[in-house]
């Protein structure tokens, strides 16, 4: 069987929706609060989406590479993270040091405001078989990759 470009696209977009849904299901539902690395691997799957859409939409083939380069973003930006929470290297001084950044003078001195300690994007907060959250990102983010890139490729 072969997929179609527009079979290909629909898989790539959903994916990167379900992968986008699950990160809200972990916050949301499960209660495991994003990272700032976390947060930064969000956006290009949301703009993955809107690329399959648009293409869908257009049938234009070009913009499937642009798909590629967004699944291949968030996949970059998971590798640094898997790094960080392995310790291999070090992740930015807001992410590991207990940064209260966009917290207001006011609310960190008033008693009355409840103020979330930040998340370490050095503790993996869950992982399955060993691989953390920002780990299962790089591997579906790179299969999804390949989607994109064939659907570049399909001439049909």
């Amino acid at each position: 069987m072969t997929l179609t470009r527009q079979s290909l696209t629909l898989i790539a977009t959903l994916g990167s929706a379900a992968l986008l849904g699950g990160a809200f299901a972990f916050q949301y539902i499960g209660g495991l609060a994003p990272c700032q690395l976390c947060l930064w691997q969000r956006w290009p799957h949301a703009a993955a989406i809107l690329i399959g859409l648009v293409l869908l939409a257009t049938g234009w083939r070009g913009l499937a590479w642009l798909g590629a380069l967004a699944a291949l973003t968030t996949a970059g930006i998971g590798v640094f993270h898997v790094g960080v929470e392995q310790l291999w290297w070090e992740g930015f001084a807001s992410c590991t040091a207990g940064s209260v950044a966009g917290i207001s003078a006011a609310d960190l001195l008033n008693p009355a405001v409840d103020v979330a300690a930040p998340v370490r994007c050095d503790a993996i907060a869950w992982s399955m078989l060993g691989i953390s959250m920002a780990g299962w990102n790089v591997i579906f983010s790179l299969g999804l990759a390949v989607v994109w890139a064939m659907a570049a490729l399909r001439r049909d």
